[in-house]
């Protein structure tokens, strides 16, 4: 049996992590989109949260699929992701704060951790040997 080092198995399971928060943000984005789900008002735009969650959620899946693919690039490709991912959670809390529901918020508050949490798990794993 061939024992899969530390490192490795930490950026597949943060690409697992991914594929499953890339999924949440399909939910999301379509709820957007689709009118089912609207704010408080300015400067918030239910468009904007449901093309930005596609965008996000997209690029989460490629990354996480790179990762199992590539294992000489994935820590890098899902350092780059989930920085990405963070950010886009970041203004979207930011807008959401000023003219969204609490569901919306919360939602950003709770994946929020989950996407610093791989970052850290991402960081800590160390460059490939």
């Amino acid at each position: 049996m061939t024992t899969i080092p530390a490192g490795t198995r930490n950026v597949r399971r943060v690409a697992a992590v991914l594929t499953a928060v890339a999924a949440t943000l399909a939910v999301a984005s379509a709820l957007h989109l689709s009118g089912l789900v609207a704010g408080r008002g300015a400067p918030y735009n239910p468009d904007g949260a449901g093309v930005g969650e596609a965008v996000i959620g997209a690029v989460l899946v490629v990354s996480a699929v790179v990762m199992l693919r590539r294992p000489d690039r994935a820590r890098g490709i899902g350092l780059a992701a989930t920085g990405f991912a963070t950010a886009g959670f970041l203004v979207g809390l930011s807008f959401t704060a000023r003219g969204g529901h609490w569901p919306d918020i919360a939602y950003h508050l709770a994946v929020l951790p989950v996407l610093i949490a791989s970052l850290v798990v991402l960081i800590r794993s160390g460059p490939p040997r």
